[in-house]
């Protein structure tokens, strides 16, 4: 079993083992989770942009353009009465 100690500040040195263990490097983030037996788990919180990679992929859906993203928008906010300015035109 390792051990740490909470200093009067409240900070605890996660031992080096378990820092290896996890992938935790300075400036890593943990979240602690209270279970319903009063224990804690420690667990790494991975929010790299690049893990985002493919989250909205559809194996059958063809890529779509920023110009068409934007069309789609822009569509949408007239049929709920958003009309976007014309540029250079004042509000």
């Amino acid at each position: 079993m390792t051990l740490a100690k909470v200093t009067s500040k409240g900070q605890v040195t996660i031992p080096l083992e378990i820092r290896q263990k996890l992938g935790l490097e300075a400036g890593s983030r943990i979240d602690f989770i209270l279970t319903g037996e009063g224990r804690v788990v420690v667990e790494p919180v991975h929010s790299s942009v690049k893990s985002l990679e493919g989250v909205f992929h559809n194996a059958g859906r063809k890529p779509v353009s920023l110009a068409e993203m934007q069309d789609a928008i822009e569509e949408e906010a007239g049929r709920a009465g958003h009309a976007r300015p014309e540029p250079g035109a004042t509000t």
